[in-house]
């Protein structure tokens, strides 16, 4: 995919992140957002390194990857946030 399809593909991953973990989040929905787009790449990268599949396009198991990666990254991030 190219880099425009993957900043789409994690800002929609992000929002939904944000609204399957709900809360606050230290920098709002702008850094949700761009934590959705690491999280669209890391998860993609992961997936393809564990034999999981990969992303390559819109289609459901890319978009699945893409939020699983979302809400890993989300979840870190406030970890990280709450001790700091």
């Amino acid at each position: 995919m190219g880099i425009l399809s993957w900043i789409v593909f994690g800002l929609i991953a992000g929002a939904l992140a944000k609204l399957i973990m709900p809360g606050d989040d230290p920098g709002g929905i702008i850094v949700t957002m761009l934590i959705g787009i690491a999280g669209a790449v890391v998860g993609g990268f992961l997936a393809s390194l564990a034999g999981l599949g990969s992303v390559t396009g819109f289609n459901f198991g890319s978009f699945a990857i893409a939020i699983v990666g979302a809400l890993v990254l989300l979840f870190a991030y406030r970890q990280f946030k709450k001790k700091a």
